[in-house]
């Protein structure tokens, strides 16, 4: 799969989804496993998970990486609302055209968040859900006060975003400042210049906290106890509510389990999708 340049990520294949085009990283043969990345500046799919595909595939599956709306190489409409329905909907008609009507999903952040509706709204999809810091399960009041998400806000939304502000915003992702690289910076880098604000700016995910006893497969979690973007304590929420459900919390460690720990959660990943 050839890149635009060195720095960007790489391309792959598009799934239609009405009027819009759904990019999608396709790894591996077997049962899917369906990647969904969270929000942000320059975000993909790739950038997210690109640590955690070789584990998917030496374990006999499929890893497919998809760019939602408005994000990576997909479509990125403007004059319109980025809501839950909107990401629920183009991510379905996308899987329907690729041909995949069952998988495990994994999603980090919004990914998560979108993953929890699309195994409520589609039970028969999703076999077992497996999140990093998933978001929707709080109000949106109480994301708006954890600092990263504040700092994203403030940065894209109300100014020009350069290398370094884009730096400044992706520290507050991780711990240890080491695991944004110049590679990571560049290659999201030349996604966020293709990205309109209303991306962040329009984006509407009520909480769907008080419908997680409703999930019927099993839930599989992952956060960082210094996550600035959404509450470490968000994992209570799955715990008291989902009958199915196991979490592992990681010290000093932010949002990104997957790249922070990743040969942790490579692991842990791989026990899952076996059932070792």
């Amino acid at each position: 799969m050839s890149a635009m340049n060195a720095s960007a990520p790489p391309r792959g294949c598009i799934a239609k989804a009405g009027d819009y085009d759904i990019h999608y990283l396709s790894y591996g043969e077997g049962p899917a496993v369906v990647f969904l990345h969270g929000s942000g500046l320059g975000a993909s799919a790739y950038s997210n998970f690109k640590q955690n595909v070789a584990v998917v595939v030496s374990s006999g599956h499929r890893a497919v990486l998809i760019d939602m709306i408005g994000f990576g190489y997909s479509s990125k409409p403007t004059g319109l609302d980025y809501t839950t329905e909107l990401f629920v909907t183009t991510v379905k008609a996308a899987l329907d055209n690729i041909g995949i009507e069952r998988c495990s999903l994994v999603g980090n952040s919004l990914g998560g968040g979108i993953g929890i509706r699309l195994a409520l709204d589609h039970p028969e999809l999703v076999e077992r859900l497996i999140m990093m810091a998933p978001g929707a399960i709080e109000e949106q009041e109480t994301y708006f006060t954890m600092p990263g998400i504040a700092k994203m806000v403030s940065v894209f939304v109300d100014g020009v975003v350069d290398r370094d502000g884009l730096r400044t915003v992706l520290e507050s992702l991780v711990f240890d400042p080491k695991h944004i690289t110049n590679e990571l910076l560049e290659e999201r880098f030349c996604i966020l210049e293709t990205q309109p604000k209303e991306v962040l700016s329009r984006m509407a995910i009520p909480s769907m906290g008080e419908r997680l006893s409703e999930l019927q497969c099993p839930v599989y979690g992952f956060w960082g106890q210094q996550d600035q973007m959404t509450p470490a304590s968000g994992a209570n929420k799955f715990l008291n509510q989902v009958p199915k459900c196991e979490f592992l919390i990681f010290s000093n460690c932010g949002h990104w389990v997957m790249v922070e720990y990743a040969e942790r959660f490579n692991l842990a990943l791989r026990n899952i999708l076996t059932g070792a």
